[in-house]
């Protein structure tokens, strides 16, 4: 490969939440393979950091608009990569965050009763920046069909929505932390779904990127002409290129009057300004060298995701994992094997803990007897956790 994506990183010292506030400590003998916090443990993509530092060799960082090129870099992005030739460039406007954004969107909307649609599992984020805005998430189950993939519940969906009076929805397109990369048809089943009982759609596209395999992301919005009109999509690089600590996401939403309305939301706070170096980062990361990174990346972390789903079928008793088709998160449930042990989640957190495996409970996502894995790591820490886990928790 061109990029490297093998070398392993030490984060110590630089900042580095995944490493700095483990969910436990390791027992002495073990060092930790930073598996919770959904960021990589890869540098980002040289084109951003190219990018970052030509504009930082100019030595003065004003008050500033948005070049021109930020708008053509995402236009073109998302009309080549995703297929959403329907875009104009004043679609397209600048959120600090996804959160934020989602948060906007939805007093925008001004829901009934302040209560929202979303599925669970839930990714931890919506529930703490919902919550915190006074929003009720009111929760419709995936469950995994026969073949073990996640599927949404449409007649669910619907019955909360009737029955709590909804009129607002958070979509999650890849989902996290699930990993579905929703086909066409089950999107445009959900959005007929809201479109008959008039519910708007905030879709986080954040992992949009992220696909593994010969799996395709459709825009939320292309699905349908109410999608279209009636859908607030939220992207940004950060979680692509591995630039969370460095702030900037942007939404995209087609109908004018919605647009203006999110836009009011997301100006009442004069914080939610976009940074100069963000905005060199995505010209960056959107360059045909940054999207050569991207595609040996999707690589890695496909090979990655199929190890480690392969491992755990293969070798742990009472564990099933459903394979993600995006994203870099896996969610396997332990329910066989907290049975057959007689053990608690409890007991599973502490012993990954003990190991130098930080994961995430998967209580706070709604999975009661599941774990939150990140295999975005070099290849051999990855092979070196589930070589742990198998030696020292489930063939012990």
């Amino acid at each position: 490969m061109k990029y490297d994506f093998t070398t392993i990183m030490d984060r110590r010292g630089h900042d580095a939440i995944a490493i700095e506030n483990l969910p436990g400590e390791p027992k002495e003998g073990f060092d930790a393979i930073p598996m919770w916090v959904a960021d990589m443990n890869y540098a980002t993509a040289p084109a951003v950091v190219d990018a970052i530092r030509g504009r930082l060799e100019h030595g003065a960082f004003g008050y500033f608009n948005p070049r021109q090129e930020y708008y053509d870099a995402i236009l073109r992005w998302l009309k080549t990569r995703k297929g959403a030739d329907y875009l104009t460039q004043d679609m397209i406007g600048y959120d600090n965050g996804v959160l934020g954004g989602v948060t906007s969107a939805l007093k925008a909307y001004k829901p009934h009763e302040n209560k929202v649609l979303i599925h669970a599992p839930t990714y931890v984020g919506f529930t703490g920046c919902l919550t915190n805005a006074g929003f009720t998430l009111v929760h419709s189950r995936l469950t995994p069909d026969e073949k073990g993939i996640w599927r949404m519940d449409f007649a669910d969906m619907e019955k909360k929505i009737v029955d709590e009076g909804i009129t607002a929805a958070v979509f999650c397109s890849p989902h996290n932390p699930c990993g579905r990369v929703w086909e066409r048809w089950e999107i445009e089943g959900a959005m007929a779904v809201f479109e008959k009982h008039g519910v708007k759609v905030v879709s986080d596209e954040i992992w949009s990127d992220l696909i593994l395999g010969d799996h395709e992301h459709i825009p939320t919005q292309a699905v349908s002409d109410y999608a279209k009109n009636n859908v607030s999509a939220m992207y940004a690089i950060t979680k692509t290129y591995n630039l969370a600590g460095l702030v900037g996401s942007y939404h995209v939403i087609c109908n004018p009057e919605l647009k203006a309305a999110v836009e009011y939301q997301c100006g009442q706070s004069h914080y939610n300004n976009m940074n100069v170096l963000s905005m060199y980062a995505l010209l960056g990361a959107y360059s045909p060298a940054g999207e050569e990174w991207l595609e040996e990346l999707r690589t890695v972390l496909t090979d990655n995701v199929n190890y480690a789903c392969d491992y755990m079928n293969d070798r742990f008793d009472g564990v099933w994992v459903g394979r993600p088709e995006g994203t870099y998160m896996l969610f396997p449930d332990f329910s066989g094997w907290l049975e057959k042990t007689g053990r608690t989640m409890d007991d599973l957190c502490r012993a990954m803990w003990d190991i130098g495996c930080a994961v995430n409970d998967g209580r706070p996502f709604h999975g009661a007897s599941h774990l939150r894995i990140n295999v975005a790591l070099p290849k051999v820490r990855v092979e070196e956790a589930f070589d742990r886990m198998d030696k020292y928790i489930f063939n012990v």
